[in-house]
């Protein structure tokens, strides 16, 4: 067995890493597994292991508006919400 000896640096912001850790930590795992994990899955399907895609103009609106707290709707529930969306 190969001998894990490679390293990897990467920069990313304070606050996705916090969210991605809180993830790891849910599934029982560290953040050098998760990232083993994606090696592997990179290795094996030969690219990256979901669908990468430009957000279009409706999603991109939607995520400047979350991140600008801007047209939110709150609901009291998950069945007002359900309910709203008829499911």
């Amino acid at each position: 067995m190969e001998t894990k000896s490679a390293m990897i640096r990467a920069r990313t912001m304070p606050a996705v890493k916090r969210r991605a850790e809180k993830v790891f930590l849910g599934l029982g795992i560290t953040p050098t597994e998760a990232i083993n994990m994606f090696y592997h899955q990179v290795a094996l399907r030969q690219g990256i292991p979901f669908d990468v895609r430009m957000p279009t103009k409706e999603t991109q609106q939607a995520m400047e508006d979350v991140l600008n707290n801007r047209n939110l709707k709150e609901y009291k529930d998950v069945d007002e919400l359900l309910k709203e969306f008829g499911v």
